[in-house]
């Protein structure tokens, strides 16, 4: 499946379009976590923690994507863009959209 953020692929051309698909992960922050960033705050650097569950959310999110893009038939996506939204105190949804398509080589 070929994802990208443009509205075209090159080399490629669409021959036809599906529509909107997305897919979204709602994570929770952990408190082991929370206090480990706590300090991790208080020192600087890169909370490691929070970084793997964005890149495991991201992850999960894309693949749902391509699976509901898959099922209308599609081989590619188009004009990728990712959002994310506080849902409560602790909780967040990263959300994932795009245009499925089918393209061919041109």
């Amino acid at each position: 499946m070929i994802v990208v953020t443009t509205d075209e692929v090159t080399g490629h051309r669409v021959t036809q379009v599906f529509g909107l698909v997305q897919g979204s992960s709602v994570r929770a922050r952990h408190l082991g976590t929370d206090i480990l960033a706590f300090f991790k705050n208080l020192t600087g650097g890169e909370i490691l923690q929070y970084t793997k569950l964005l890149a495991e959310a991201r992850e999960q999110a894309l693949d749902r994507m391509r699976e509901e893009a898959t099922r209308h038939g599609a081989n590619a996506i188009v004009g990728v863009r990712f959002s994310s939204t506080d849902i409560s105190e602790g909780a967040s949804e990263l959300l994932v959209y795009g245009t499925a398509v089918q393209v061919e080589r041109s």
